[in-house]
């Protein structure tokens, strides 16, 4: 559930920091040999950059369903479209079932899916840099 809280610029930093040096710790990895691996850190990524937009709005996303809800929130932003929520949710089912049952992600997964989600990590990051820097 989304709850109106105090914005916390300082807070949304911290996490925007986290998903930079999260991004750069993967860069190096092997795709083919680290799908999962990758995979969820890039989830992760978004999921921060997009906490981060949220709490420098005052917003948070608390319970069950937070990160699908924060994940919906991105709709209200003309830099995101369906499209773009669709991939993000199959995204977060995916890194759920990696997480929570074990599932493998699959290399050509990530090759297929690599480019568009990049994307919507440059626009995230476009989003939080106009908001807080």
């Amino acid at each position: 559930m989304l709850h109106k809280v105090f914005p916390d610029k300082e807070k949304a930093r911290s996490i925007y920091k986290m998903a930079l040096d999260r991004e750069k710790s993967i860069l190096d990895l092997d795709n083919k040999k680290f799908a999962t691996i990758i995979t969820e850190n890039i989830y992760e990524i978004i999921k921060e950059l997009a906490t981060s937009i949220l709490l420098s709005e005052g917003v948070k996303a608390i319970g069950e369903n937070a990160h699908k809800e924060i994940i919906d929130s991105l709709r209200n932003y003309s830099k995101f479209n369906e499209e773009d929520i669709s991939i993000l949710q199959d995204l977060r089912i995916k890194r759920n079932k990696s997480m929570y049952e074990g599932k493998q992600i699959n290399f050509s997964y990530l090759e297929n899916n690599k480019e568009i989600i990049l994307k919507i990590i440059d626009k995230l990051k476009k989003i939080v840099n106009d908001k807080l820097l």
